[in-house]
């Protein structure tokens, strides 16, 4: 019995060590993650000239816009540094955006209007949350709802799965759309969140083939 009662207390004394093991390397792992999202510099809405509306403030400004490899919707890798000579309008999107299927029809009508001065827009589709290389069905899922989205709205420029694996290096997205303006040197000279004007849209476009 007594031997028993030993095997049982050494049982449930390693039992309760792994919990703690797992329960601490979880607790690291979190803290790591909030170190690193802390340590992210993130945009920020800031009061216009005169007061009345709010003008989002990225922190890439005049910086250059972070490289990124993702995939498109037939499964071809496409690097945003292969753009490099040309002005490029990353946009930020979700089939479930409202404000998004207002502003796309802008998109296609502006990318057609000024491909041939050098311009291109690259979607990145954000609705697949945390999508894995091995999450077969995730991946499946996201292509068919944006391919379906592309047909529709007879989208001519690339668009990219996955933008949430990216969104940290543009500064956090709280709300979408979400658009960065990349000259042709690959700097960004303007950004926007949520739904702009059409114009406003094409002027940050002439920024940056200007500069």
């Amino acid at each position: 019995m007594r031997r028993n009662t030993l095997v049982l207390g050494a049982t449930l004394l390693i039992l309760a060590i792994f919990a703690w093991a797992g329960w601490a390397n979880w607790e690291y792992r979190q803290q790591e993650a909030e170190k690193l999202l802390a340590g992210a510099a993130q945009g920020e809405l800031v009061p216009a000239p005169g007061g009345g509306t709010l003008n989002y403030v990225s922190p890439l400004g005049g910086k250059p816009a972070p490289n990124f490899t993702l995939d498109d919707l037939s499964g071809k890798k496409v690097s945003l540094a292969s753009y490099r000579g040309k002005a490029v309008m990353i946009n930020f999107w979700a089939t479930w955006c409202g404000p998004c299927k207002i502003e796309t029809p802008w998109l296609v009508e502006l990318r057609n209007k000024y491909a041939g001065q050098g311009f291109e827009v690259l979607g990145v589709d954000t609705e697949g949350d945390d999508l894995v290389a091995s999450d077969k069905a995730g991946w499946a899922k996201a292509g068919a709802n944006a391919g379906k989205f592309v047909a529709e709205m007879k989208v001519p420029y690339p668009v990219l799965l996955d933008g949430d694996s990216i969104s940290r290096d543009y500064g956090g997205l709280d709300d979408l759309p979400a658009s960065f303006f990349v000259d042709r040197s690959g700097k960004v000279i303007a950004a926007t969140v949520g739904l702009t004007s059409e114009s406003d849209i094409e002027d940050n476009i002439r920024k940056a083939l200007a500069e």
